[in-house]
């Protein structure tokens, strides 16, 4: 019987979380000791990658970078790294590089507060973020049933829910951290035991269809 191959990780872009064009002399990885090399944030999985750069290139902490087709900054050579790993500018960071990020996929993070389900009978997928207890939880889904939310303001509106981009990166750099019973967006270390619910995967296919529906309402008004 053949085995199953499995698919190797990829990533595909990411945002830049450090540059470090002289090295790190304290990288674990010996090329990086003294060769130019980038911290990363996958935005696929929200993983940790280093990435060798060429001599002479630049980056900008938040900066996009294209890994395929590969920046040509960069060489075609990278690392998955845990947090810890991560020097203190990208950790420092990491939350507002988060933000970024959804700020600009805002409609997609919305639907989550619309799709999200009971993981168990006593723990619901939203209260796993930050600052959400069992009264806030029921004000939410009450808001949910009567309209859908359509952006961040409205969760602040009709949810009660105080600056939801922020309460949602702080979940995802929880998750990046690791130690997690649950993840809601990133998935776990290879070590982990937590249950990777993979919102991200529902909130893209999501995401899909609503281009899909827009490009074919275009179509037919032309």
């Amino acid at each position: 019987m053949r085995r199953a191959r499995r698919r190797l990780y990829r990533p595909r872009s990411g945002r830049v979380l450090d540059f470090l064009p002289s090295g790190n002399p304290l990288d674990k990885h010996p090329d990086h000791k003294s060769r130019p090399f980038i911290q990363a944030l996958d935005e696929g999985k929200f993983k940790l990658l280093e990435f060798n750069a060429k001599y002479g290139s630049s980056f900008s902490i938040g900066e996009k970078v294209i890994f395929m087709p590969l920046d040509q900054r960069l060489l075609n050579k990278y690392y998955l790294i845990a947090y810890e790993d991560l020097t203190k500018v990208a950790q420092d960071a990491l939350l507002d590089v988060l933000m970024q990020m959804i700020n600009e996929m805002e409609k997609m993070f919305v639907q989550f507060f619309n799709i999200a389900e009971p993981i168990t009978l006593r723990l619901h997928a939203i209260e796993l973020l930050p600052g959400i207890g069992k009264r806030h939880l029921q004000q939410i889904l009450q808001a949910r049933k009567q309209k859908p939310f359509e952006s961040f303001e409205d969760l602040e509106k009709r949810g009660g829910l105080k600056n939801p981009l922020k309460v949602i990166a702080e979940r995802i750099v929880k998750e990046i951290q690791g130690g997690e019973k649950y993840y809601l967006f990133a998935e776990p270390p290879p070590d982990s035991r937590g249950l990777y619910l993979n919102y991200m995967a529902r909130l893209r296919a999501l995401a899909s269809v609503d281009k899909g529906s827009a490009s074919e309402s275009g179509s037919e008004a032309q």
